[in-house]
């Protein structure tokens, strides 16, 4: 007899929540930083700024709060006293690979 795997929802982000999550933080990167801090706070014990549906994760709790714009974010790029327009990404060095010759 052949089991079926057990489909676990609640690992999962809800589709409809990322879409409204979008709205209010447009910059993905940014909403995956604010997702994974307000999930560990969550998992600490934090108290949801929501209320929620039993048998949500706390990933679908967190983007319910950034929707409801409970959650907001502060860019502070430019802000270490000095001039914005000096600020300049660095770019990480690539790497070199030499071959070396077998003697």
């Amino acid at each position: 007899m052949l089991r079926q795997p057990v489909t676990r929802t609640y690992l999962y982000m809800k589709a409809e929540l990322v879409k409204a999550a979008l709205e209010a933080v447009p910059n993905q990167q940014i909403l995956v930083n604010m997702v994974s801090r307000r999930v560990r706070q969550l998992c600490m014990g934090h108290r949801p700024l929501v209320e929620f549906a039993p048998g949500l994760g706390h990933a679908d709790v967190a983007l319910t709060e950034i929707a409801s714009k409970k959650l907001t974010y502060e860019s502070t790029f430019g802000q270490n006293g000095k001039d914005a327009a000096a600020a300049q990404v660095v770019q990480f060095p690539g790497i070199i690979v030499s071959k070396k010759k077998a003697a």
